[in-house]
């Protein structure tokens, strides 16, 4: 190879390279963004799965099965639930947020898994009115439209009901939470029109009622945080005390 053909081979490879360093840093900072990613999510869902709400119950022989669904509300009563029937119910819930109908239509069956139920005390409410955009994230109620439209619900709830009953468990369903002033991606008052829904779906299938929102709603101020639709320890624990309560009626102890 000549010197000029060398020297034009060098300063073509060098310009290639120059040209190509600015997307080769570019992929590499997606591909640490992705990785980074990823690892969050990974160390997300192990303290998730170690959170003692998720945790297998053993059955207790002898005992009826009570199983809850529902997002993290029914997530922080859970223990609370579970504390106040020891010894008269094995209390289970699935090991994740339960989330919107939509979510709960796609699980339903995993969810029951094959075990016999005797109660399963349920909601669905607060991840249907929230507000997103058309690529599901939470934005304000401005600026999108709720995840799950109230015709949508009152159908999935339909289904859910229907899948529901074919377990022989005895059906109970708890109201939505109150909405407050200033929640993130949800509008004050929502829950109304989605309690109303639900309500009207209830009655018609003969299922019972556990009246949460009217136990909340009073009481707001001393169990609730500020401007969030989540309750402080003392709310989460009201909560399941009535949550028990209803169960034991069912299970007629």
């Amino acid at each position: 190879m000549s010197p000029f053909s060398r020297r034009h081979f060098l300063q073509t490879t060098l310009a290639a390279a120059l040209l190509a360093a600015p997307a080769f840093a570019q992929d590499k900072k997606n591909q640490d963004k992705k990785n980074q990613g990823k690892k969050n999510q990974d160390q997300k869902k192990k303290k998730r799965a170690e959170r003692p709400e998720f945790q297998p119950v053993e059955d207790v022989a002898g005992l009826p099965r009570v199983l809850l669904i529902g997002d993290s509300i029914s997530i922080g009563y859970h223990l609370a639930v579970r504390e106040a029937l020891a010894g008269k119910a094995n209390v289970h819930r699935p090991p994740t947020n339960c989330g919107p109908t939509t979510t709960g239509v796609e699980q339903i069956d995993t969810w029951l898994g094959e075990g016999k139920w005797d109660v399963i005390h349920f909601n669905f409410g607060l991840h249907d009115l929230k507000y997103v955009n058309d690529q599901g994230q939470n934005v304000d109620p401005s600026k999108g439209h709720p995840q799950v439209s109230l015709a949508n619900y009152e159908k999935n709830l339909e289904s859910l009901v229907a899948r529901l009953k074919k377990t022989g468990a005895k059906l109970i369903f708890a109201t939505t939470t109150p909405v407050p002033e200033g929640s993130s991606a949800r509008r004050f008052g929502d829950e109304r029109k989605y309690n109303d829904a639900a309500l009207a779906v209830m009655k018609q299938h003969g299922v019972a009622i556990d009246d949460l929102h009217a136990l909340a709603l009073p009481k707001l101020k001393e169990i609730q945080l500020p401007a969030n639709v989540h309750f402080k320890p003392a709310g989460s624990k009201l909560l399941g005390q009535q949550v028990a309560e209803e169960i034991s009626k069912a299970l007629g102890s």
